[in-house]
């Protein structure tokens, strides 16, 4: 098992990450690959890999804390997999034995043992100690599907101009879809006619396989916003630099939600990234739109008090940073407005 220490954590900056370059969807390598190459299309580009057999295209990040039998079990499916991933754990800081649990029983899978929480950074760190063009992500409490890491390579491969993939989400025990299934399969996103799936505005992490380049090039998930819809802030900048994102029911993540967890955190957590999101990249009046929407739908409540504290905290440095989206990637966000506000599988409660 080789096992590196975490890339360094400091404030304003995603750990072992470049500065990504500036991007312009005209000038940028996706179109430039479309150009060269006339791929873009489905059912262009190279052959698959051998049914059944190693696919070296693919390799997984898990992050995790304080979870240890649940880890073990994932990893244990991870490795069982007909695709056989290298796979990297980080362990964001856990104190329950994790990774001992996974130095002793995995020695072929790549250890971080980060001695303080990273959150949603701990992915990033999994990925910049990669070489591979694709990694799916995997948390403690989810598992792929045999063959669904071969599909995305797969698909992927024959579209260039794709980022993210996400996947079918079947809830554990009884493998009943996820309500968030219903409106991904639904997306009111435009996105071209190459897609294989439906256009999305956002991805879910844990049910998604990424192209390494543009993630590391966006510069991973933020640091500000540590866990917890991390993922928007991404979409966004994805989109903001030419890339695209689709759904694609081919794929399937289980996912059988740990006990172990503070759900008032990440209600908390999930209504200050969203604002400090909508602050960062959106237009003013839609940003005081989606703002206005928010407050009138989370529970009025201490946990609700204190989300909305964090983000009013946070002002200064959003807009020192903040960054309008253009109109293109704009108008993934406009689009997702109407499903938001009548969504059932998003709403912040705990």
């Amino acid at each position: 098992m080789r096992e590196d220490p975490p890339a360094s954590h400091h404030s304003g900056k995603d750990p072992g990450l470049p500065t990504p370059p500036k991007r312009t969807p005209s000038s940028s390598p996706v179109a430039s690959s479309r150009r060269a190459s006339g791929r873009g299309r489905p059912g262009a580009g190279p052959g698959t890999l051998q049914e059944g057999g190693p696919d070296p295209r693919v390799a997984v990040v898990v992050i995790t804390h304080q979870r240890r039998d649940e880890l073990v079990l994932a990893v244990e499916r991870l490795l069982a997999l007909p695709e056989q991933p290298h796979v990297v754990v980080v362990d964001n800081g856990s104190t329950d034995g994790t990774a001992d649990a996974v130095r002793a029983r995995f020695p072929q899978v790549e250890l971080v043992a980060s001695p303080e929480n990273l959150g949603a950074v701990g992915r990033n760190v999994g990925v910049a100690r990669l070489d591979v063009p694709y990694v799916a992500f995997c948390d403690d409490d989810t598992w792929w599907d045999p063959g669904s890491l071969r599909t995305a390579a797969d698909v992927l491969d024959r579209h260039p101009g794709l980022a993210v993939v996400t996947a079918r989400i079947l809830v554990e025990p009884g493998g009943i879809e996820d309500p968030i299934v219903a409106e991904l399969r639904d997306s009111p996103v435009h996105g071209p006619d190459w897609l294989p799936g439906p256009a999305l505005g956002s991805f879910l992490a844990g049910a998604s396989v990424v192209r390494r380049k543009p993630f590391l090039e966006v510069g991973g998930f933020s640091e500000r916003l540590w866990l917890g819809g991390e993922e928007e802030l991404m979409a966004g900048d994805l989109a903001a630099a030419g890339w695209e994102l689709c759904y694609l029911p081919e794929l399937t993540v289980h996912h059988q939600a740990s006990r172990a967890r503070d759900p008032h955190l990440r209600r908390r957590h999930g209504i200050r990234n969203t604002l400090w999101t909508t602050w960062l990249r959106r237009p003013v009046r839609p940003a005081l739109r989606r703002t206005w929407q928010l407050l009138r739908t989370v529970p009025r409540d201490r946990v609700s008090a204190l989300g909305l504290l964090e983000a009013v905290r946070g002002i200064p440095w959003v807009l020192g940073e903040r960054r309008v989206l253009p109109p293109h990637a704009e108008a993934r966000f406009a689009a997702l407005e109407d499903s938001q506000r009548r969504s059932t599988a998003r709403r912040y409660v705990s």
